[in-house]
């Protein structure tokens, strides 16, 4: 049986990905598919490595993600933030590189709600005056 090292939850916009961090040679699957696979033709898809290649793990641990909602940017975010979660659960030491890179912050932004008697979040139905 695997032993996970550290277990993790990433988020961003409606996306939600679990990592779990193994010991291995630096494989990353995500949703039962390699990275390269999963993220296909995605040039940002390469800023998910960006934790393990800042603190120096690129080749030390495989990465197991389970992601799923939102779109392949999300994801891919929620993918970045939740290696670098299971990467400080792992090892203390590697929360000052992370935090100084922005990978540690839960970016919070998300689609405001559509309001009622609203075309939109904010735009309004035309108003006329006649």
């Amino acid at each position: 049986m695997v032993k996970n090292l550290s277990v993790a939850t990433g988020k961003r916009k409606t996306s939600v990905a679990r990592v779990f961090l193994r010991d291995g040679s630096g494989a990353i699957t995500v949703n039962g598919k390699p990275m390269e696979q999963y993220f296909a033709g995605l040039e940002t898809a390469s800023s998910v490595r960006a934790p393990l290649d800042v603190t120096n793990n690129t080749g030390k641990f495989d990465v197991l993600i389970s992601v799923r909602g939102g779109g392949p940017s999300g994801q891919i975010e929620a993918c970045r933030h939740g290696i670098a979660r299971a990467l400080t659960a792992h090892d203390e030491t590697n929360r000052p590189a992370l935090r100084a890179n922005g990978y540690l912050t839960r970016d919070s932004r998300m689609v405001e709600r559509k309001k009622y008697g609203q075309a939109g979040a904010r735009r309004r139905f035309q108003f006329s005056t006649r």
